[in-house]
């Protein structure tokens, strides 16, 4: 493709993203940036959640990881469903009940002031972090397709990128992430949809022929029952059930769409809808990995170093103009319906739980024309703009691994504190030492990557792989039991669970 034609379809797509921008951020104030006015139609949400929640990550690297370890990731992806049954049925009572604009308000109330500030933190270096690894692929795409033609130097990619996600939720906030993840959603199902086919015809192959094929090869192996392999199914199928519980029911970015719905009715649907399409949408994915690997065996063509790269190799390269232009729409939309809620619900995160922004006194000021509110969180805004700027060249200069594995490893590590946290106010009726919390939480991570770099030593070749998670929340649990004090006032219990 022309770098001419790369940067028409990438304007023309963002000058629709601004419209909608425009549009729902008319008259939005800061209860509107946080929460949509609590309006969105549930249908909305889940669609819109499919793109949030799969992002460039699972565009590029779901597909090229079939090439390592086959279609072993689906085991993960049946785990989510459990997960998300948990988050229905469990989690979304508890947030509505309590009317939370953050979802770390519980540990507030659970357990006091430390415990709050230090789940909130998590979220924010999480999140952070697994916004950068999204963002870092759509970058590279970018470099690749547009700005490696111009000379164009990574990190300028990269700003060019922000600043443009920027531009379109500055104002509106959720209310504006909700229409325009739903417009993202539909473009990357489309890209993945009309990719298959096109593959399927380049390869003479009709549907039928396209799923037999790739079921009769190794490549679409799903289960793998070797205990000792990081993905033997009972790890990753587990292991899928905690990465959905605490990347969608404990992540405020993900909440945070799902609290803008009406009513607790209308969000337990959106969550059961957006349950099962997510499964049948991750096997189009692997699927179109296994494809292209046949395809790159068909035409003799040599499978990337990097084989996250194999996607966009062959879009802007091998494939002809139309599928190039699909493909582009499809990771562009991928990534920016992940990155741009991120940056909202990090904004959200600091604003209410570090600097008590969005709460009905701050609001009722901005009715009085002294939005502090408003011109805090626009700085903050900014300033995590700039954050995921650096993190992103920090990345780009040191990962070797495929994007998946990274944001899943990562996730054990940052999210395995917010596991212990809740699954100790949910099920004990203990006091927490509130003040030793952060000590806690941050021991359990360091002794769990420890324990995952050492595990074929010290267990006889055993590999936790994703399973990394779940010990770190049990010990983040067991180092809450050693300080407890007691247990909780039978009053405060109820009001909090």
């Amino acid at each position: 493709m022309s770098p001419v034609l790369v940067l028409s379809v990438i304007a023309g797509y963002f000058v629709v993203l601004l419209l909608i921008s425009y549009f729902t951020s008319r008259n939005a104030t800061s209860q509107t940036f946080f929460t949509a006015n609590r309006s969105s139609p549930w249908y909305l949400v889940a669609f819109g959640m499919i793109g949030a929640s799969l992002s460039g990550v699972t565009f590029i690297s779901v597909p090229g990881e079939v090439g390592n370890s086959q279609f072993s990731y689906f085991q993960v992806v049946l785990g989510y469903v459990p997960g998300y049954a948990f988050i229905a049925l469990v989690l979304m009572p508890l947030y509505y009940r309590l009317n939370l604009v953050s979802i770390y308000g519980y540990l507030e109330r659970r357990f006091g002031f430390w415990s709050y500030k230090t789940g909130a933190f998590y979220f924010l270096l999480s999140r952070l972090i697994g916004s950068s690894f999204r963002l870092f692929l759509v970058a590279g795409v970018l470099q690749i397709a547009l700005f490696d033609s111009f000379g164009v130097p990574f990190w300028v990619t990269v700003m060019v990128t922000i600043i443009l996600i920027w531009m379109y939720t500055f104002r509106g906030g959720i209310k504006t992430i909700v229409w325009t993840d739903t417009l993202q959603t539909l473009f990357m199902l489309l890209s993945v949809a009309i990719s298959i086919f096109l593959i399927g015809q380049e390869l003479d192959l009709s549907v039928g022929e396209m799923i037999s094929t790739v079921e009769n090869r190794k490549i679409s192996q799903i289960f793998f029952w070797d205990w000792a392999s990081a993905n033997n199914f009972f790890k990753q199928f587990i292991s899928g059930a905690f990465i959905a519980i605490v990347m969608t029911g404990l992540d405020q970015d993900m909440m945070q769409k799902n609290l803008t719905c009406k009513n607790l009715g209308e969000a337990q649907k959106n969550v059961k809808w957006f349950t099962v399409t997510l499964v049948f949408v991750n096997l189009m994915f692997l699927t179109l990995g296994a494809l292209l690997f046949l395809y790159a065996d068909a035409k003799g063509i040599a499978i990337p170093e990097r084989t996250d790269d194999l996607y966009p190799m062959l879009a802007v390269n091998h494939f002809d103009t139309y599928a190039g232009i699909i493909f582009l729409l499809g990771i562009v939309a991928a990534a920016y319906s992940s990155a741009d809620s991120a940056l909202t619900a990090l904004t959200t995160s600091f604003c209410v739980d570090f600097l008590g922004q969005g709460n009905d006194r701050a609001e009722t000021r901005a009715e009085k024309g002294k939005d502090i509110s408003k011109a805090v969180r626009m700085r903050v805004h900014v300033m995590f703009s700039v954050l995921l700027f650096f993190v992103i060249l920090i990345f780009n200069a040191i990962n070797d691994d495929s994007v998946i594995v990274a944001v899943f490893k990562v996730a054990g590590y940052t999210y395995g504190p917010l596991l212990g946290l809740y699954s100790y106010g949910l099920y004990t009726k203990l006091k927490a030492n509130d003040r030793f919390v952060p000590y806690v939480c941050l021991l359990a991570p360091v002794i769990s990557f420890l324990l995952d770099s050492n595990s074929e030593f010290l267990f006889n070749g055993f590999k936790f792989g994703f399973f990394i998670l779940i010990v770190n929340g049990a010990l983040t649990f067991i180092g809450l039991l050693l300080i407890s004090k007691g247990k909780v006032d039978k009053d405060h219990l109820q009001k909090v669970s």
